[in-house]
């Protein structure tokens, strides 16, 4: 029956409370920080499922074995007897040609054989030509024809039903490809394709013994296989990763190798919207300590009658504890409704970043988010309310007594702990999480002590006998209330300081990705331009219109030592550092740094003789350091170089890049051709006359490419955007708390002023300067610590560059002034607008 009553007494007070209105903002608050989290996680536990699906298509199965020879039977024979598909793959750059009747034309491509029963993982797409519908199908070229890029037809001269020539045989042209799924990001991977059954590659007469062809063993579990073959799968990985130690020269492909310009967009993408959601948690805490604490502050004499009633200290804590507990159950499962809603907004938004629909979120998300709104609530809400329970009852009776007291610091520090738990584990990056909590919580500290600082300043810069009279008063007010100022101030500073940081994150990272790929990005590559030709190549471009490309000598060298001691692909354990010993590296030479490279360590020293520059992540992959002697072997002519400079090159730009540049205008002895990277002219058969021109050169049109990437970018921009003004609320309702917790306090203030003859213009200059002035302070407090926590999330998370810029403090000093002033003038109306009379009343309550 004592339960009973205590659950009877926490739901009538919550019936109450909430037809009252009281609990509408810590409802909002709770609700707002849920939706955020939850919508965040149900899009990135989908997002990652589709993704991992799609990495198979990207692939062409579960688990590809990738060699230069074809692949030992073993490794087919160990799969089927697993209960697993294989399908064998080959493909190379070859040359196709028209022939004479049609021209006579020729054309680097990507020759492709294929074996029934490819693809095993996703479908292809082939249609008739421009305009006409994409078929879909899970087949191969029947014998005697071939499938073939729209490129090719183009450049050719050709179209469908004409012969094309591969080596000795002949392929009847009957289908364009549209898509294929395992088509991969390698740079051969530009070139038309060409594709023919497997049957038909000796025909051709392609492959010789010293052809450097890549064969691919493409194993997948059935589809009907489920749960059973998934395990099969990654049995089998497991096996062929051990086979591949043992030293057959292979090599396991991953999704990592296929997109990284994909990867790498997606990536920041979930990065920023994790920060987001954290944000949005970090200033729903802020605005449920606030709200509950004027939620305590008006129950404080409703408390005291019950205690004349003869309620105990237990049965009270046990009717507020319920009555939190059920408002923010409520309140946390509206949050995860909310949340689940919203992320279909950034489904549809990102629409065509995976092949086909995206798979069912997990229940995780909506764990984690009823968790976090129970964790805000109890944390930093229930301490306050709790209180409570000891305000005696004497209060009926003196108002000055029973009034609220600091949380304690044990409550506080295990509420906090378990909040930043909770956080970092909802941050999916170590780093962000630290950076984020650790940032906010650092913040707190610095914008509390400032603001005790400011307090005590205030008071004797203002002087009293010349000041107008309103600023005198104004001064008053918050010197009188130096622990609810420093409260406001490091409230409202919180809040700024995420919408500050939100707003330059989302400017600079929206910006790095535009910049990165803009829509004038290269979309032609021109490999192969001869010395001679360079000049005439040159003016050819300039004729048609091409002002700015980027222009680089190509140079094929291996490197075989460093440090003077000889390197072979037995040196290294990584496959991707034995494949880079193993194969020509691509030099060039330039005394200009290229302006897309960032220089992260060393110096660039045009002109400088016996000098290297190394792009970062080779040299990792390789164990480089500054100051190592690189030797390479040119052509048979030997050229030594000590690292000077690392690069930071970013691959997904478009841009003509190189692992190693030497800081000079040329390399005397060795031999050299031209790559070019521009944007083509929009001109019908611009292309065509190029090749026509200077036959030996190889055009790799990127223009699909392109498309693709920027698309992905505009999606995810706008899915960002979409959750960053949904925190932009949360960051409202924070001004909305930190300003309206001292609202009954200034009611009373205002009815002693009125009652002494104070106008209400006076009071609302009062009002407005003390907003102002507090509102002015947070902004500039929190832009300044929001430019080096943004500095430091750059940086370490988002890995792009950062420009402080001096005028953010002022900016923000003046939008926090107008925020305070505008969230006081809508908060605090109602406190200047009550009648004399009811203000006189309250006032001697």
């Amino acid at each position: 029956m004592h339960e009973s009553s205590v659950w009877t007494l926490g739901w009538r007070s919550l019936w109450r409370d909430v037809r009252a209105g009281e609990l509408r903002l810590l409802a909002v608050a709770v609700l707002l920080a849920v939706a955020a989290l939850t919508s965040v996680g149900f899009f990135a536990d989908r997002l990652q499922g589709g993704l991992q699906r799609d990495a198979r298509q990207l692939l062409g199965g579960d688990v590809v074995v990738v060699s230069d020879n074809p692949a030992p039977a073993i490794f087919g024979e160990h799969a089927r007897a697993q209960g697993l598909q294989t399908v064998a793959s080959a493909s190379f750059p070859t040359m196709a040609r028209a022939d004479q009747a049609r021209g006579g034309a020729s054309q680097l491509v990507a020759l492709k054989s294929v074996e029934p029963g490819y693809p095993l993982r996703g479908v292809l797409h082939l249609n008739q030509g421009p305009g006409q519908p994409d078929l879909e199908v899970r087949a191969i070229p029947e014998s005697g024809h071939a499938w073939v890029d729209a490129a090719l037809l183009e450049a050719l001269g050709l179209k469908l039903g004409d012969e094309l020539l591969l080596g000795d045989a002949r392929f009847r042209l009957s289908h364009v490809i549209a898509m294929e799924p395992d088509r991969g990001a390698g740079f051969m991977s530009f070139a038309p394709r060409v594709m023919i059954s497997g049957a038909d590659l000796p025909a051709t007469r392609l492959v010789q013994p010293a052809s450097r062809i890549t064969y691919r063993l493409a194993v997948a579990a059935a589809p009907e296989a489920g749960r059973a073959g998934e395990l099969a799968a990654q049995r089998y990985l497991a096996w062929a990763q051990e086979q591949t130690r043992a030293g057959h020269g292979l090599r396991i492909e991953s999704l990592e190798s296929g997109r990284p310009e994909m990867r790498q967009t997606l990536d920041r993408a979930e990065k920023f919207l994790s920060l987001v959601a954290l944000l949005a948690a970090l200033l729903s805490a802020v605005a449920v300590a606030l709200a509950a604490r004027g939620f305590a502050n008006s129950h404080l004499d409703a408390s005291a009658m019950l205690r004349v009633l003869g309620q105990s200290q237990r049965r009270i804590a046990g009717a507020y504890a319920v009555e939190f507990v059920l408002a923010g159950l409520a309140a946390s499962a509206a949050g995860v409704l909310l949340g689940w809603a919203i992320h279909h907004v950034f489904v549809l938004m990102v629409a065509g970043l995976v092949q086909t629909s995206l798979p069912a979120a997990g229940i995780w998300p909506a764990l984690m988010g009823l968790g976090m709104g129970m964790t805000l609530l109890l944390a930093f809400g229930l301490p306050p309310v709790l209180q409570l329970a000891q305000v005696p009852p004497l209060r009926v009776m003196r108002r000055d007594l029973g009034s609220l007291k600091p949380a304690s610091l044990s409550v506080l520090v295990v509420g906090v702990a378990g909040f930043a738990g909770l956080l970092m584990a909802v941050s999916r990056d170590r780093q962000l999480g630290l950076i984020a909590v650790g940032g906010f919580a650092a913040a707190v500290l610095l914008f509390a002590a400032l603001a005790w600082l400011a307090v005590g300043l205030l008071r004797r810069l203002v002087n009293e006998a010349t000041a107008p009279r309103w600023l005198v008063l104004a001064t008053r007010q918050v010197s009188a209330r130096p622990a609810y100022a420093v409260v406001q101030v490091s409230s409202l500073a919180v809040g700024l300081l995420a919408l500050v940081l939100l707003v330059l994150l989302r400017t600079d990272l929206i910006a790095s990705w535009r910049q990165a790929t803009p829509a004038n990005a290269p979309n032609r590559f021109v490999i192969n331009v001869q010395p001679d030709q360079a000049s005439d190549f040159q003016a050819a471009l300039a004729r048609a219109g091409v002002r700015s490309y980027d222009w680089y000598p190509m140079i094929r060298g291996r490197l075989v030592a460093v440090n003077g001691r000889e390197v072979s692909p037995d040196d290294y354990a990584e496959d991707r550092a034995k494949r880079l010993v193993d194969r020509e590296f691509n030099l060039s030479t330039t005394t200009v740094a290229p302006e897309h490279n960032q220089i992260v360590a060393g110096r660039w020293s045009p002109g400088e003789a016996g000098a290297v520059s190394v792009e970062e992540g080779i040299a990792k992959t390789l164990g480089l350091h500054m100051g190592d002697v690189l030797r390479f072997d040119i052509g048979g002519e030997l050229s030594e170089a000590r690292i000077t400079s690392l690069r930071k090159v970013d691959w997904g730009s478009m841009r003509a890049n190189f692992f190693v540049i030497y800081p000079v205008q040329h390399l005397d002895n060795v031999a050299v051709t031209y790559l070019a990277a521009y944007r083509a002219p929009e001109v019908a058969g611009f292309d065509n006359a190029l090749v026509r021109e200077f036959p030996n050169i190889t055009n790799v049109d990127l223009s699909s490419t392109l498309a693709q990437v920027q698309r992905v970018m505009d999606q995810v921009i706008r899915a960002v955007e979409f959750l960053f003004g949904f925190t932009l609320a949360a960051g409202l309702v924070v001004l909305f708390a930190a300003v309206t917790a001292t609202r009954e306090e200034r009611a009373r203030e205002y009815a002693i002023m009125r009652a002494v003859g104070a106008r209400a213009g006076l009071l609302r200059q009062v009002q407005s300067a003390e907003l102002a002035g507090v509102g002015l302070m947070a902004g500039f407090l929190a832009s300044c610590v929001a430019l080096a926590v943004g500095w430091a999330l750059a940086r370490w998370v988002f890995d792009f560059s950062w420009n402080v810029l001096w005028w953010v403090p002022l900016v923000g000093a003046l939008a926090g002034a107008v925020l305070a002033w505008l969230a006081g003038w809508w908060a605090l109306r109602e406190v200047l607008q009550r009648p004399v009379m009811t203000t006189l009343r309250q006032a001697a309550e």
